[in-house]
């Protein structure tokens, strides 16, 4: 397994990614870009890297806080992120540049790339379905559903947003605006929605942060990742 940082540069800062690809297996296989949740490229967002990486997939794991520096903040961190919700166009040039960054690599096949994100890691994902980057899957884990400037061409990557249903953050509203967005857009998409389940449901150390709604959920936690791995199977057939 190789792994190593990369630096790139976008929308005026600099930031530090993640590589992780087993450079014992030959040939070219599809490449997975994953961002990752509001606090920062930390230890988990890694571990799912490599995760990926072990069955076959080139992987690419963002930062878009820049310098990689996790955040212990939460107030700074929603403030950042709500800005970029309202004006998207530095997050997609930050996932754009990243993206690149993982067609670039020698192992990627560019014909058979998805991305994958967690909170708003999961809403920057599907910032670049809404802009048409050569994506096959994009998938959200308790990801935000809002866009402020909703997709205007067809969305062409198959879509998959995994919500849990007590999320405080993600309304019942919320889902039926992005349901109507999908369908406007023509998109190939589904939706689970998890009982049991809230904000942050695969990330374990959540619970710390004390925040109602914020919970770990392992079974949530599991089937959501078989749901992305059975969709995959469906767009990119064997690794």
């Amino acid at each position: 397994m190789k792994t190593t940082d990369i630096t790139y540069h976008a929308a005026g800062q600099r930031f530090v990614g993640y590589l992780a690809v087993d450079d014992a297996r030959p040939g070219k296989r599809p490449g997975v870009l994953v961002a990752h949740e509001g606090g920062g490229l930390a230890d988990l967002t890694k571990s799912i890297a490599r995760r990926l990486a072990e069955l076959g997939y080139v992987v690419f794991a963002m930062d878009y806080h820049g310098d990689a520096a996790p955040f212990t903040d939460m107030d700074l961190v929603m403030a950042r992120l709500g800005a970029l919700m309202v004006a998207p166009a530095p997050i997609r040039e930050i996932a754009s540049v990243a993206l690149q960054i993982l067609a670039d690599q020698p192992e990627t096949d560019t014909g058979r790339m998805a991305a994958i994100g967690h909170c708003f890691g999961g809403t920057t994902v599907l910032e670049l379905a809404r802009m048409g980057a050569p994506l096959k899957a994009v998938v959200g884990f308790h990801s935000g559903l809002y866009a402020s400037e909703p997709a205007k061409a067809p969305i062409k990557p198959v879509v998959l947003t995994q919500i849990g249903v007590d999320d405080p953050i993600i309304t019942a509203e919320n889902r039926i605006a992005f349901e109507q967005e999908m369908k406007a857009a023509g998109a190939d998409w589904r939706m689970i929605v998890y009982g049991g389940a809230g904000h942050s449901f695969t990330n374990p150390d959540v619970g710390a942060m004390g925040r109602p709604g914020f919970d770990y959920h392992q079974p949530t936690d599991e089937r959501s990742w078989r749901a992305m791995l059975d969709l995959f199977a469906e767009v990119f057939g064997a690794v």
